[in-house]
């Protein structure tokens, strides 16, 4: 008889497998660092800085002892590359050849976002071809227009383009600054560059999943891909995994036909201790909005690009995760010159949690980001309650 699961064992075998159940599932240092991306499959790159940046703060919540010059130096050591995941993201650099296929889409057909001149593009590459690594600011900016990123400079706009179909690999960061050389000098020569055919590219989706996750569906692996094409293939290989048996398949309140991690079933899965996590909006575990809406109950969106007369939490929430449970968000702000973090917005918004449980961990939680932030001291300008505004700046 097939053993019955549940919501809560999704969201226990979802937060173990995002290695969130552990102080150090990754070990320490810059091994961790790898190991952490070829576990995730990837981590998300975003410019905002209000706080440390998404892809450090996603790293050192799973890696204590993180260090934001990890990244620079494992792509420095061409184990970890720059390119798209679902969205701008290191990836480990075994993984390249499933970049292969968006690669030779945007050059084989163009694209509307990289619509970069083939003059331009020439001089781009024979530039860095006889000179070596180049940045943006290094090409002399030809355009009349000063622009925005939807209007950028020509030299800029090619080498994007040139990026995102392959020809250049991002081979170091100075801060956001990319530097750009030939894919031939930043590729491994031991590393696969076949193309995946369209099964294995959803094998490696599904086991990208499945590893991060625990379980799956086909509209979570196939929510940013459009056409029969991919759910077709995405089917072809669970249907396979099923019959080999490293799958099986559960309906579950919310998510119908479930595809769950076969190693995952008949033993016991980590319940997550009763710490507070502070996550980044962009963090793994978090980023699938829908997903977690089912899952968790917890409706989360982040609301920097939203008019701020429209926003009704703040400008920069991170998501509160206490053991099992999305308790609240709280919207934060690092300033840096005055080595303060602020937290503007504290909103907490599960009820049916006693606060004397998580109060304490939250504390312990905050202190450990203003630390990482480099920020000596912390303030609570507003909670959601008076009452939390009282004792946690008691507290802190």
């Amino acid at each position: 008889m097939k053993e019955k699961w549940t919501l809560k064992h999704l969201q226990h075998a979802t937060l173990e497998s995002q290695k969130l159940t552990q102080t150090s599932p990754f070990g320490k240092g810059k091994t961790a660092v790898l190991h952490a991306l070829e576990h995730l499959g990837y981590i998300q790159i975003d410019t905002l800085s209000v706080v440390e940046r998404a892809h450090h703060h996603t790293l050192w919540t799973r890696i204590p002892d993180y260090k934001t010059t990890y990244l620079d130096d494992l792509v420095t050591e061409r184990k970890v590359f720059e390119y798209w995941f679902h969205a701008a993201s290191y990836l480990p650099m075994n993984d390249f050849r499933f970049v292969l296929p968006q690669m030779s889409e945007i050059k084989e057909n163009g694209s509307k976002y990289y619509n970069a001149e083939s003059k331009v593009m020439d001089f781009v590459m024979d530039t860095i071809r006889a000179e070596g690594p180049k940045r943006a600011v290094d090409f002399e900016n030809v355009s009349k227009e000063s622009g925005t990123w939807w209007n950028w400079k020509p030299a800029k706009l090619a080498l994007e383009r040139l990026f995102m179909q392959g020809d250049l690999m991002i081979c170091a960061r100075k801060g956001m600054q990319k530097a750009y050389d030939l894919r031939e000098r930043v590729l491994p020569h031991n590393i696969d560059s076949t193309v995946p055919s369209p099964v294995e590219f959803a094998e490696y989706l599904v086991k990208t999943y499945l590893r991060a996750y625990g379980f799956t569906t086909v509209k979570q692996i196939t929510h940013l891909k459009t056409g029969e094409f991919w759910r077709r293939n995405v089917n072809e290989v669970l249907a396979s995994m099923l019959e080999e048996g490293t799958v099986q398949r559960f309906n579950i309140e919310g998510f119908p036909s479930v595809f769950l991690r076969s190693d995952l079933v008949g033993r016991k899965i980590r319940k997550p201790v009763d710490n507070v996590r502070l996550l980044s909006p962009f963090d793994n575990a978090i980023i699938h909005r829908d997903r977690i809406r089912q899952l968790f109950g917890f409706d989360f969106r982040l609301e920097c690009y939203t008019p701020k007369e429209k926003r009704q939490y703040g400008y920069f929430c991170l998501p509160i995760l206490f053991g099992d449970t999305f308790i609240g968000r709280v919207d934060c702000k690092a300033h840096r010159k005055e080595s303060v973090l602020e937290m503007i917005h504290l909103h907490i918004e599960n009820a049916n949690t006693d606060p004397e449980l998580w109060i304490k961990p939250l504390i312990e939680s905050v202190k450990k980001f203003a630390a990482f932030n480099k920020c000596a001291s912390i303030n609570l300008t507003e909670a959601s309650s008076a009452k939390f505004t009282n004792t946690i700046r008691q507290l802190l």
